[in-house]
């Protein structure tokens, strides 16, 4: 096993462990099964994993510690909103290297969250570019943004779902596939499209995630390429810095 799949195995492991803790959490705080498993969609903490390994990844790269923001001055100018809070910035020399969104969905709601996440994504994306054609950070050089998706794998995931068609034909590669389907659609599409530099999708499930197990559907959308691609822009940054 390399270092690097050791490294994604403990951000699995964290990510199960703590949405355990949560819906335990807010459980006995609610006494409702609904709230719990509300908590595995609104529980922040549970890729704050994923988000170290990207920052560690990053200072392996070069870029001082001090300039990748989590949690607290991560908020960037928008076009059609005043700000958006991303879960990873890199912001050096005052110019903005980086900003990565970090994302997960768990059962059973995988229809309503799906759609969430997908114009989610899409509007932050749109949302970053047109600010940063419009002048918001200033001098940067164009940043590089990548989007991160963990889905759990279960049968309600990765069964066939049927589309609504009242009016026109979807297309054709979204018909009789799985959530999980189109979400790696959907990832491909993103850095196709350039609307993502890179995108990741893995799949783990509650009983093998908490030893650390999980699935790259394709090879595209691996970890390894996702952060191949990051610390490539860093590390190409860290050297035009070193030259000046």
């Amino acid at each position: 096993m390399n270092d690097l799949q050791r490294r994604v195995e403990e951000a699995i492991r964290h990510f199960w462990k703590t949405r355990r803790k949560q819906e335990r959490r807010q459980g006995k705080a609610s006494g409702r099964r609904d709230q719990s498993a509300r908590s595995a969609v609104t529980g922040g903490a549970q890729m704050d994993g994923f988000v170290k390994l990207v920052s560690d990844l990053l200072v392996d790269s070069g870029i001082p510690n001090a300039t990748i923001f989590r949690k607290k001055n991560v908020e960037l100018p928008g076009f059609f909103r005043p700000t958006k809070e991303w879960d990873l910035l890199v912001v050096v020399d005052g110019n903005l290297l980086a900003s990565i969104e970090f994302k997960s969905q768990v059962g059973p709601s995988f229809g309503n969250n799906y759609n969430n996440r997908t114009e989610e994504a899409l509007g932050s994306a749109t949302d970053l570019w047109t600010a940063y054609r419009e002048g918001a950070f200033r001098d940067s050089p164009r940043p590089w943004l990548g989007y991160f998706m963990l889905l759990e794998e279960v049968p309600r995931s990765t069964s066939p779902v049927a589309v609504s068609e009242p009016h026109f034909r979807v297309f054709e590669e979204f018909r009789d596939v799985s959530y999980s389907k189109r979400y790696e659609l959907f990832c491909l599409k993103l850095v196709r499209e350039r609307l993502y530099d890179s995108a990741c999708f893995l799949l783990s499930n509650k009983a093998d995630g908490s030893k650390g197990l999980f699935r790259e559907p394709v090879a595209e959308l691996s970890f390894g390429n996702f952060v191949a691609s990051l610390t490539g822009r860093a590390m190409a940054y860290s050297r035009s810095r070193g030259q000046k």
